[in-house]
């Protein structure tokens, strides 16, 4: 899953999950999808690894990638795991409860393999949602958890998200933090993050039984009751996950933590890679111009590829950063948190089918 906020769409994905016991979640994956995913990826890489970097001025730039320093780059690996690890954290303090089938083994198979999904079958995350919801239904967990877990677990991911535009934002604006500050790139995302954050935290005041509350005058209204019933579906949803989520957050589950770890290891892995090439910016800026390239995640690309990496290079060459070193640090910050777990994820992805397969033989 990627990073945008909890939406409709991702609503509508987790509850319209089918009850029947398929083979496999629908990604609507063939061989022509496949061929098309497989040209677009390497059409992706070569403008990226090898067109971009003979740009004027560039080129010379990224002839550092022959003298990084190994040491950083082990370290990035390292911060790489980390993040996944948080993912992971996040995952099973959200979804697992006592009596669950699914353990952390389970937790991690779930989590890669929707990375995976998400990375190579579709934008902003809805491929990593359906194999996620699919997962969680054969395990045996009632459609309407599921929905309403997955909202509280996108609700305490991306919280920190707009939390972080928020406080960077204003704080380099104000010359509270160091750091380049134009008004584009500080005050505008960050007041945007604040509108966006207050909305989302009013859906804790739709009744989570919306939708029953509706079902006497659907009766009475036919076809066009039972749509605005089903409709009506969505905002539940969404209150019941955004209160679970709160819920954490008054509580002050360690869960937070996950959620914390899986960004900050994330930028812990970019930092490492300026490093390797050059000097970081400036911790804040560094943040900002993180979160503000994810938002490349938003464009219909697989995975957002060439969206997350353009936008970083774009916003840390707007906030005074080198665009040399800013291509050769995103480009390898990618390869490390994109490129890299993509085969684990495949395999978890095989090992989940058989763990599917076990559930469906001993139901529980």
């Amino acid at each position: 899953m990627t990073p945008t906020t909890a939406t409709d769409r991702d609503v509508r994905v987790v509850t319209s999950m089918p009850d029947d016991e398929h083979d496999g979640p629908h990604l609507e994956i063939n061989r022509r999808k496949v061929a098309v995913a497989a040209v677009f990826v390497v059409l992706s890489i070569v403008a990226l690894y090898f067109l971009l970097p003979q740009l004027t001025g560039l080129e010379r730039t990224w002839q550092r990638i022959e003298e990084g320093s190994p040491y950083w780059l082990v370290l990035a690996a390292l911060f790489t795991v980390g993040m996944f690890g948080g993912y992971v954290a996040l995952f099973q303090a959200v979804f697992v409860r006592a009596g669950s089938r699914i353990n952390w083994r389970e937790s991690y198979q779930i989590c890669m393999a929707g990375l995976a999904a998400s990375r190579l079958f579709s934008a902003g995350g809805a491929g990593g949602l359906v194999l996620t919801a699919w997962a969680l239904r054969r395990s045996g967990m009632d459609p309407r958890m599921v929905a309403d877990r997955t909202i509280s677990f996108l609700v305490m991911q991306y919280l920190v998200y707009t939390v972080a535009i928020i406080v960077c934002g204003y704080g380099l604006a104000y010359g509270v933090l160091p750091g380049a500050a134009p008004v584009s790139l500080t005050v505008i995302p960050a007041t945007l993050a604040l509108i966006v954050t207050l909305l989302g935290l009013s859906v804790a005041f739709v009744p989570t039984n919306f939708e029953r509350r509706l079902r006497g005058w659907a009766n009475d209204h036919g076809r066009l009751g039972r749509l605005a019933q089903k409709v009506a579906n969505v905002p539940a949803s969404a209150s019941a996950g955004m209160r679970d989520a709160l819920a954490h957050f008054r509580e002050r589950d360690p869960a937070l933590l996950g959620a914390v770890a899986f960004w900050a290891f994330q930028i812990a892995v970019l930092w490492a890679a300026f490093e390797a090439f050059g000097d970081a910016p400036p911790l804040a800026v560094l943040v900002l111009g993180f979160f503000l390239g994810m938002l490349g995640n938003l464009l219909p690309l697989p995975g957002g590829i060439g969206g997350v990496d353009g936008g970083m290079i774009g916003a840390f060459a707007a906030l005074g950063v080198s665009a040399g070193l800013s291509v050769v640090a995103v480009l390898v910050y990618r390869g490390f948190t994109f490129w890299l777990p993509t085969i684990p994820g495949a395999v978890a992805y095989l090992q989940l089918r058989r763990t599917v397969d076990r559930w469906r033989a001993s139901p529980a």
